[in-house]
């Protein structure tokens, strides 16, 4: 398909990233992280290359948006200890000392920047305090596997 012939279905191009894109992303936490990266920062639009090329870009932007959402919503209504794991297997995947990536994440909590623009700010708080929970319960774990 060429690059004049663009699809314009959101729901094909949201079953486009999830198989082409999402497929290769374990857990939701590392999805919630990857999709906020395609996000400009002083926009607030997303960005997608492969998407912007068989989708119109208005199109990824919307897929991309949408499956934000719904990424940060199975988050807010999941249980501190499946955050735990979710963080857990995406600190796992980092290629960093478990210890550096806790103090990050605890000083410079990066996971702000995950939150798509159009939440609530009871869901924002809650995704905010179980990840920090989450984050004291997985140093509790580091250190008590230190001193055994």
């Amino acid at each position: 398909m060429g690059n004049s012939v663009k699809r314009t279905s959101v729901e094909e191009a949201l079953k486009d990233f999830q198989s082409h894109t999402l497929e290769g992303i374990a857990g939701e936490i590392a999805r919630l992280v990857y999709i906020a990266s395609t996000r400009d920062y002083n926009t607030g639009k997303y960005y997608h290359d492969g998407l912007a090329f068989h989708f119109s870009e208005e199109v990824a932007r919307t897929a991309l948006s949408t499956h934000h959402r719904e990424i940060f919503r199975k988050l807010v209504f999941s249980s501190v200890e499946e955050i735990v794991q979710q963080l857990d297997a995406y600190m796992s995947s980092a290629r960093v000392l478990p210890a550096e990536f806790l103090e990050v994440w605890r000083k410079l909590e990066p996971y702000r920047v995950t939150i798509p623009m159009d939440c609530d700010a009871l869901s924002v708080g809650l995704f905010f305090s179980n990840v920090r929970i989450a984050l004291a319960i997985l140093q509790a774990r580091q250190e008590m596997s230190r001193n055994s």
